[in-house]
């Protein structure tokens, strides 16, 4: 039987979970993703929220789908947990700490070799705005809907990557879970800024993840929450209890970065070494945006405010105002001579009021030289 080859083979590929559900619309994430967007809760999201209908339906771009194989791909233990935090450096969220996708890619591509091998079509959906992924994956009975917004899935928790086959074979489709979190709200208190106002509801505009991957400044009042953060947010997934028992499996080294030297890589060098992450425009100050937040609330000495007060010539304003916030947090007398400085040439308006601000910042910190 196909769908039987399919499953054997998918959890043969390392799948930690397989199902097959029909492609009628989702209607109620539809409805949700529109109301995100009105109540201004979706912030700057983009991708599934671009084009709710779309999304939510995957016959607007395969008309002639039938099926949706989908599947869940743990990252965690491979991904590694960030060591302890340490002076100097910053810290890559799991998904991220390579191209967790990877291994997921190639054990759909196997599926859909299976349906094409019998005479269906078949195309590979992996982190695809065709398709809310998460809406699928609770639908054909891989995962269940989190407190978190997130999908969890027995055994692995909130650590799983989601893709999907689409496909004109009429293969049986599996059954939902009868599950969800119970009376477990663990996630909600976790988040640093309080992006979780209620069950299931998420507030884009203060969450971490998102912003840290969005494009534009990032928000002065959230930039302290931010911490030594560079990419990703963890903390309402390391909360989760149904994933604790891969955490505890999943030893540390991996998610760690050297902020200074990875500020030192020329632009092109720095979008090849995260080449995985996704940077708006793959526009490199962004990512240099994030480092300058950590470095500004890792704290440092003369090398860190050298470094910052280098960036306020950096040819990107979002670099330099990012620039001058990292040396008010530093402070002492150096950053404010970078600052000063700066205050001297500087022409772009959002700028100078980025400098103004961390010199104001440096008026309440300790004058302590080469600091």
């Amino acid at each position: 039987m196909l769908w039987e080859r399919l499953s054997v083979t998918g959890l043969e590929s390392g799948l930690s979970g397989i199902g097959v559900c029909d492609v009628d619309p989702f209607d109620d994430v539809r409805l949700t993703l529109e109301d995100r967007k009105a109540s201004g809760l979706a912030g700057g999201l983009t991708f599934t929220y671009n084009d709710p209908v779309r999304s939510t339906d995957i016959t607007r771009s395969f008309p002639w789908a039938r099926r949706l194989v989908v599947a869940a791909h743990p990252y965690v233990p491979d991904s590694g947990s960030p060591s302890p935090p340490k002076h100097g450096t910053g810290r890559v969220a799991r998904f991220a700490t390579a191209d967790h996708y990877v291994p997921l890619r190639n054990a759909l591509g196997r599926l859909a070799t299976l349906l094409t091998d019998e005479g269906y079509r078949a195309e590979t959906l992996v982190d695809d705005n065709r398709l809310v992924d998460r809406a699928a994956a609770v639908r054909a009975g891989v995962a269940w809907w989190g407190k978190s917004t997130m999908v969890l899935a027995p055994g692995v928790g909130p650590w799983i990557l989601l893709g999907s086959v689409v496909t004109d074979a009429e293969l049986p489709e599996t059954e939902p879970m009868v599950r969800d979190c119970g009376t477990c709200d663990a996630c909600i208190p976790a988040c640093p800024t309080g992006a979780l106002i209620s069950p299931g509801v998420l507030d884009a505009r203060r969450c971490l993840a998102h912003l840290l991957q969005a494009a534009g400044s990032i928000p002065i009042e959230l930039r302290e929450a931010v911490g030594d953060r560079v990419y990703g947010c963890d903390e309402c997934l390391d909360a989760c209890p149904p994933g604790q028992r891969l955490i505890q499996e999943t030893g540390e080294g991996g998610g760690r970065i050297d902020l200074l030297e990875a500020l030192e890589l020329s632009d092109a060098a720095l979008l090849e070494r995260f080449d995985h992450f996704y940077i708006p425009r793959r526009r490199p100050g962004y990512l240099r945006r994030n480092l300058l937040v950590a470095l500004g609330n890792s704290g440092g000495g003369e090398a860190e405010v050298t470094m910052a007060g280098g960036l306020l010539a950096n040819p990107d304003p979002i670099v330099r105002s990012h620039a001058a916030w990292a040396l008010g947090r530093l402070g002492g007398q150096a950053a404010r001579n970078h600052l000063d400085g700066a205050t001297r040439s500087e022409q772009d308006a959002e700028v100078v009021r980025e400098i103004e601000s961390a010199l104001a910042q440096c008026e309440g910190s300790p004058a302590e030289a080469g600091h």
